[in-house]
Parts: C-alpha cells; sequence; structure tokens
C-alpha cells in the first residue's frame, strides 16, 4: 500500500521542539554502518543493541573474512534483541494493530509483522529513516500492512483504541516519558499490551554517572532513571506485568562490538563501564494497558 498525498502532507512536518528538530537532524543524517551493514545481511534494519551468547566461532579463522562473521553475529545477537521483544507483545492475530514508536528504518515492525501477520505502523520523526522503512516494505511485498509514518511520537494522529499492542526499542530516551506513555495508553485498546526494552540509569547508584552523560552527549539524548519509567506508566493507565533485567544478556554484545574494528564507534567501553559499574541498566518491562 502506498502512502497517500493527503497522508504525506499531514506527516511532512510533525510539530516538534527545537530539541526534537536536532535529533531529526541527527537521524537525516547517520549513515552508520552499525547499523546499515548488518542490515544488509537480510533487510532487517534495527537501531538497537543485542543480546545473547556470543558465538565465539566470529572470531577464529576461517572462510570469509572475520569482519564479516562478526557483523553476522552482531546481526544475530540484535535479530534477538527484537524477537525477544516481539515475543511479549501478547496473543495477537492478523487483523490487529500494533505501533512502533521510534520505529527507526523499521526492523521491528517486520519481525512483529513476520511473527504475528498483523498490521503495522511505525513512526519515526526522520523523513529520510520513514521513506527508507517504506521502501523496504515495499520491496518485501508487506507494504500492504506494515506502513511507516513521518511523525512525532508524543502526537502521532493516529487512531484512538485502534491498537492491539505498541512499543519502543530503545527510543524512550529522546522524549518525555509522561507525554509519551499518555500516547501509548491514548493508541492502546483496553487490555492492550506495550512493552519496552531501554537502557536507564540505576537509581540506587544514584545520579546518573559519567559513563551516562557520555552515551546521552554521544546519541543527543536524556536518558532516564529507572523508577520514572515506573511513576510515569502509573499515571497513564500502564500496569507492568513482567519486568526482566537484560544487562547481563547485553554485555557478551559489547564485548564483541568492541572487536569489530569496522562498526566500532567509540562509545563501547563508555556502555560496557557502565553496564559493569552497575549505574545503568538495560530493561524490558512489559505492560498491560487498564
Amino acid at each position: 500500500m502506498t502512502i497517500t498525498n493527503a497522508e504525506t502532507t499531514a506527516a511532512s512536518v510533525p510539530s516538534q521542539s527545537t530539541y526534537q528538530t536536532r535529533v531529526a537532524d541527527y537521524w537525516n543524517a547517520e549513515e552508520n554502518p552499525v547499523n546499515l551493514e548488518l542490515g544488509k545481511i537480510d533487510d532487517l534494519y534495527h537501531h538497537h543493541y543485542g543480546i545473547g551468547a556470543v558465538d565465539r566461532s566470529a572470531l577464529d579463522e576461517g572462510p570469509g573474512s572475520g569482519a564479516d562473521r562478526i557483523t553476522a553475529e552482531l546481526h544475530r545477537l540484535e535479530q534477538a534483541q527484537a524477537e525477544l521483544l516481539a515475543s511479549r507483545l501478547g496473543d495477537l492475530s492478523p487483523t490487529d494493530r500494533v505501533f512502533d514508536a521510534g520505529c527507526g528504518r523499521g526492523g521491528g515492525s517486520v519481525v512483529a509483522h513476520l511473527r504475528y501477520g498483523c498490521h503495522a505502523d511505525g513512526v519515526t520523526i526522520s523523513r529520510k529513516q520513514a521513506d527508507f522503512a517504506n521502501e523496504q516494505a515495499r520491496k518485501r511485498g508487506i507494504d500492504d500492512k506494515v506502513r511507516y509514518h513521518h511523525r512525532n511520537m508524543l502526537d502521532t494522529g493516529l487512531e484512538t483504541g485502534a491498537y492491539a499492542a505498541s512499543w519502543n526499542n530503545e527510543s524512550t530516551m529522546y522524549v518525555e516519558l509522561e507525554l509519551l506513555f499518555a500516547e501509548h495508553a491514548r493508541l492502546l485498546r483496553r487490555g492492550g499490551r506495550y512493552v519496552t526494552i531501554t537502557g536507564c540509569y540505576n537509581d540506587a547508584y544514584g545520579r546518573a554517572s559519567r559513563e551516562v552523560s557520555l552515551i546521552n552527549a554521544h546519541y543527543i539524548c536524556d536518558i532516564h532513571p529507572r523508577s520514572e519509567y515506573f511513576r510515569a506508566m502509573a499515571r497513564n493507565r500502564l500496569v507492568p506485568v513482567h519486568v526482566e533485567d537484560l544487562t547481563a544478556d547485553t554485555i557478551p554484545y559489547w564485548e564483541l562490538r568492541q572487536q569489530a574494528g569496522h562498526l566500532v564507534t567509540g562509545i563501547e567501553e563508555t556502555f560496557l563501564n557502565a553496564y559493569r559499574n552497575g549505574s545503568f541498566q538495560y530493561l524490558l518491562i512489559v505492560a498491560d494497558r487498564v
């Protein structure tokens, strides 16, 4: 399905703050190999990290270049993260609609559609990402069920109560949680499921650590404390039913990425230090809309 002219016009200039304009400019200009080279393997383009044990053979001598094997292993780990999130979206049917907030280049929406056959709407503040993701859906022949919109995830204009499930995958740190969860609560039907996988700073550590501040500067984001997720959810009719600490599960991904010279961005050691000193956590939160 192609986007109509009316829809394109409505989405052409999403309402946004000066900060959000900077974020949009960042992602419109972004051409990072750690996102693009991994996605080229199977045309599933993610903008998040990975989980699970590393297959150490990726580092061994063998057929093909070591760089190619490491790239493939990193993509396998990020795909495992996407599959974990999708598995928590509930008992969905092909007639259900799901919402991907901060969809990036669209990989998560495709994963959900392939798993459940459902309709998916992804929203990104980056025009470039939305156009790229829609082209990928067209190439797969799923553009009648998977669509991407150049809009603000805090004010999507999508139909109230129309969605059985929604999620953020590593995109909550770009917005105010109160406004974000209010929009998810509006979009979800009663009993709908919300899922997020996110990095957050650990309240028990104290204030945001130096490492967290460096990550914020690197990605132009504002990482929230763990406690604020639960406070903001409670204020917006989202009741957690499952919380899982994935910190130990993501460290192997970062250790491998640190050895992927062709993909290193310079932030790898900071992430590892933050996870290891306890100031930063990688959480999965599943909540029901009541």
